[in-house]
């Protein structure tokens, strides 16, 4: 039977990649984690005592606690973020239930290290257009919600990423690059195991408007409109970001939920032309 506080792996899998998407709190043993170590999209790593120290962090703030099955562990670690002012539910099932459905697990050898402030450093040539917009959005939304996005000059993108411990990425000899015809979209989507079909159907749009491709999906087009106009309205690149992250989550909603759907004109008898 289910418990007040818990949510389904598929009510969960339809938050992830939302802006309205809770914290996602992995606090499996490391045991557990060691056989597996992929983790929820999105998700933080805490321990099941370590997370009474997060609390303050989360507070006001929903989330969803995922241990291996859903029992002890992710019970105590939620009722302690609830007594921090969290509004925390379980994954039903946890991790085993998630993995047994075929939802997409991030693994984390991917994963650049994080700072002492629990972040992903990304660093990348400034002035933003297409994947560079894309693949922080991506980040975001799938990998790590608190990402710090790093825009230099194209010239000090591989110094910089040296000197302040930052992942490069859309840039020549990298690993989170363009990799033959596919761009550096297509190859996170890839090694990050986010491929269902909302994102592979968004990365061949953004495969389209980021390598002059519009043939690869009609919605190309009005992609590299977009990001076209985004680039002479902000001359900051963050602001740029934040801008952007608006667009493709409508993109990414429409390649999940809109496709079929239509639109018509209203008749004055009711019926659509």
């Amino acid at each position: 039977m289910s418990s007040p506080n818990s949510i389904s792996i598929h009510k969960a899998a339809r938050l992830i990649g939302t802006p309205k998407c809770p914290a996602i709190v992995d606090v499996r043993t490391d045991e557990d984690f060691d056989a597996d170590p992929r983790i929820v999209p999105g998700s933080m790593r805490r321990s099941h005592i370590g997370v009474r120290d997060c609390a303050a962090e989360l507070a006001g703030r929903p989330a969803i606690v995922v241990c291996q099955r859903g029992l002890k562990l992710s019970e105590g670690a939620a009722a302690w973020l609830r007594y921090g002012g969290s509004s925390a539910d379980v994954l039903e099932g946890g991790f085993e239930a998630w993995a047994a459905a075929g939802l997409p697990l991030v693994p984390v050898r991917h994963m650049p290290p994080r700072d002492a402030g629990g972040r992903t450093v990304w660093v990348t040539r400034t002035r933003p257009k297409i994947d560079r917009i894309a693949c922080p959005w991506l980040i975001r939304r799938f990998v790590d919600p608190s990402a710090v996005f790093l825009f230099v000059a194209p010239s000090e993108v591989e110094s910089v990423a040296d000197r302040y411990d930052a992942t490069p990425f859309d840039v020549e000899g990298v690993f989170w690059s363009h990799r033959g015809e596919a761009c550096s979209f297509d190859v996170m989507v890839e090694e990050f195991g986010l491929v269902t079909p909302p994102l592979l159907r968004l990365a061949a749009i953004v495969r389209g408007a980021d390598t002059a491709r519009p043939d690869l999906a009609p919605e190309a087009a009005g992609l590299l409109a977009a990001s076209l106009g985004l680039s002479r309205m902000f001359s900051d690149d963050l602001e740029q970001l934040d801008a952007g992250m608006l667009v493709y989550d409508a993109f990414y909603r429409w390649c999940r939920d809109a496709t079929d759907e239509k639109h018509n004109w209203p008749t004055a008898s009711g019926r659509p032309l």
